[in-house]
């Protein structure tokens, strides 16, 4: 069973931080589990994930068990890559 979404809007509001830095976690989190997901399906192993993507597979177990200090978005699409995925970002006009 899937928990539901946790929007950016309402992490901000409950942790009382800015909402980009919200939407940033948020971001993270959704990528990393994608990466997850793949790997376990692959059967890709951290050490797998990190020679493709060039980290230290310290860094990948650390990134895949979710640890988000310290994490640029751009070691997790390295992730994302290295899984064999491919990441799209939708931007929308503010309601």
């Amino acid at each position: 069973m899937r928990r539901p979404r946790t929007s950016a809007t309402d992490l901000a509001r409950k942790l009382d931080i800015p909402r980009g830095r919200a939407l940033q976690a948020t971001m993270k989190a959704q990528l990393i589990a994608a990466v997850v997901r793949e790997a376990e399906r692959r059967a890709l192993t951290h050490s797998i994930l990190a020679t493709r993507s060039g980290l230290p597979r310290s860094a990948v177990t650390g990134i895949l068990s979710g640890s988000l200090q310290r994490v640029t978005i751009d070691r997790v699409l390295r992730l994302v890559e290295a899984a064999g995925l491919e990441a799209e970002i939708r931007i929308r006009r503010a309601a």
